[in-house]
């Protein structure tokens, strides 16, 4: 059977931080992230108590760091946003709070034309009409 995968996607965090336990063959041959996936593992070390735990994010945003060159969100990115943000409001999901993250990483994949890999596909429901995503499991650990 013949390769299918992406010449190139970009991946949400979901996948970022699992990324030791995705298959290779499930992502695209090239792997983008955006600049917002980068925002988030940032905070990540700030939002725990646990030392180890700090550690273990600190270590993963750095590794992002020097893997990846983060796609911007940009002028493009904020026009793809309000397309999402209304596709999102029209199915009556809210499109702030927690979720405004996910949402702006998905205008980074549809301002950029790239599908959209992720560990949450529910998180990005009603936006299959302007996005391609693309679900992504983990090896079990062990």
């Amino acid at each position: 059977m013949p390769e299918r995968r992406h010449a190139r996607g970009l991946v949400d965090t979901s996948v970022v931080i699992d990324l030791d336990r995705v298959a290779v063959q499930s992502l695209p041959r090239e792997v983008a992230i955006s600049v917002i996936t980068l925002a988030e593992l940032a905070a990540g070390p700030a939002a725990t108590d646990d030392l180890e735990e700090r550690a273990r994010r600190q270590d993963r945003l750095q590794r992002a760091e020097a893997t990846f060159d983060p796609l911007p969100f940009d002028a493009e990115a904020a026009r793809a946003y309000g397309r999402v943000y209304a596709a999102v409001a029209r199915a009556g999901r809210k499109a702030r709070g927690r979720r405004m993250a996910d949402l702006l990483i998905a205008a980074t994949a549809v301002s950029a034309r790239l599908p959209l890999y992720t560990r949450n596909p529910k998180d990005f429901a009603h936006l299959e009409k302007i996005a391609t995503m693309v679900p992504v499991d983990v090896h079990p650990s062990g």
